[in-house]
């Protein structure tokens, strides 16, 4: 963790020693602790103090980077140094124009100093609730308890300044015998919000529940997907078609419909970085200020997210989610929100005729990018629903799915949303009732 006036003196640092035309300076500090449990027995804490200096040099339009993870004098003039060089043997890039200009940024309150000084014994307590409630069901829990505090610092030789510290919390379990499986999951920036007690019952109940699956045949099935199933198909269409760079590159959805109600009318989908339920973070890694965009507005599809470089492209502002320099995926949205809506999931199950109850996704790939066709597997926890009740587990199947087709009906929104941890950030989602989702085959790799 480093306050603000150490962050800034590394930076100013940077700024001074650099030769080029334009200079950028991130810091990303992070100290970390990790409770890992198998078999009802933990079996690892680890802890990591880390931070990675990355300077992004400019020439002209030829750009250079070049990090490290040390932060004494000597180290920081070599990455310098380093990035300097390499901006000078590089092709001139005609996308790249200049560094961000600096802007006014609102500050973000996302530390919690609970999580900052959070204890292997405050992990272990917690591990023990799941690890008993297992135990007494005749069940072995496996999962893992992390902790972290982190700093962002961006800094250029333009004038921009950025500082953010914030905590991240996240418990997973997954309760487990031969034959049955169980997952649950809690993350929030406050580790004295998080309720180990009801990511064990969440996890055992389902276990329980998952004994003795029966199989049923592939095909077309209403489902109900919880937060972790929503937040795995969101991800994908992040990624698929949410990015300026896929759009610039004509390889996302929003090319042919932008515009367009071609999704449910209920369904709202967003990126807003100052979200009190997500993991607040109020700048990119340019230290440009993250906008809330817009993507699904009543089941019209608006707009992509962009960073400096593809916003010039397309002729519009910044809407702050640029990525680590360099990356392949240009912007990508780390704030997704889908709007809730207004009922109970027993309400939702009631309400279903003949169809699944899904907790999470496994083993999840692109088919077809351009319509987000989706294959993968359920996994801890699917069970069939006839008549609007549960009536028993079936065994996991594949399922090959377009989430813009199966987001095209969505009867039924869950009024309780969810924080789920993803790849670059987090989603903050309800469950979804679909009205259709396709099964392709069973399942020999989607776990019990």
């Amino acid at each position: 963790m480093y306050d603000e006036s150490a962050a800034h003196a590394i930076a100013e640092h940077v700024l001074k020693r650099s030769p080029a035309d334009q200079t950028e300076v991130v810091l990303w500090a992070e100290s970390s602790q990790l409770t890992r449990f198998a078999n009802n027995t933990i079996h690892q804490h680890v802890a990591e103090e880390d931070a990675q200096i990355t300077v992004r040099a400019v020439f002209g339009q030829r750009v250079g980077v070049a990090s490290g993870n040390q932060l004494d004098s000597a180290t920081l003039d070599e990455v310098v140094d380093r990035a300097a060089t390499i901006a000078r043997v590089q092709p001139e890039n005609p996308a790249f124009e200049s560094l961000p200009a600096p802007e006014i940024w609102e500050r973000t309150d996302a530390y919690r100093e609970s999580t900052a000084t959070c204890t292997p014994q405050r992990r272990a307590e917690a591990v023990a609730a799941i690890t008993d409630a297992a135990a007494a069901a005749g069940l072995q829990a496996a999962g893992a308890f992390g902790t972290a505090a982190v700093t962002l610092a961006v800094a250029n030789s333009l004038g921009t300044w950025t500082y953010h510290p914030f905590t991240v919390a996240d418990l997973h379990a997954v309760a487990m015998d031969d034959g049955a499986s169980g997952y649950a999951t809690t993350a929030g920036i406050d580790v004295d919000a998080l309720d180990a007690g009801t990511v064990a019952a969440e996890a055992v109940d389902r276990a329980v529940r998952s004994r003795h699956p029966r199989a049923i045949e592939p095909g077309e099935y209403e489902v109900l997907l919880e937060p972790p199933a929503v937040a795995e198909l969101l991800d994908y269409t992040a990624y698929a078609g949410l990015s300026g760079l896929s759009v610039l590159e004509e390889r996302s959805f929003l090319n042919e419909l932008r515009g367009q109600r071609a999704l449910d009318p209920k369904l709202s989908i967003w990126d807003d970085s100052h979200d009190r339920s997500g993991i607040p973070i109020p700048f990119d890694f340019e230290g440009v200020p993250k906008r809330r965009v817009l993507f699904v507005d009543r089941g019209t599809l608006r707009e992509p997210v962009y960073d400096s470089v593809t916003g010039r492209r397309a002729g519009v502002r910044s809407t702050g989610h640029a990525l680590p320099a360099p990356n392949t995926y240009g912007p990508l949205p780390m704030h997704l929100v889908i709007g809730a809506g207004d009922h109970t999931r027993d309400e939702m199950i009631a309400d279903i005729e003949r169809g699944l109850w899904i907790t999470r996704f496994w083993y999840v790939n692109i088919v077809h990018p351009l319509s987000v066709t989706l294959t993968g597997t359920t996994r801890d926890g699917t069970f069939l629903i006839e008549n609007g009740e549960v009536v028993g587990p079936v065994e996991n199947l594949r399922f090959t799915q377009s989430v813009l087709d199966a987001f095209k009906d969505v009867p039924m929104i869950g009024r309780e949303r969810q924080l789920i941890r993803g790849w670059f950030g987090g989603a903050v989602v309800p469950p979804l009732r679909l009205a259709r989702f396709t099964f392709s085959g069973g399942s020999a790799e989607g776990g019990t």
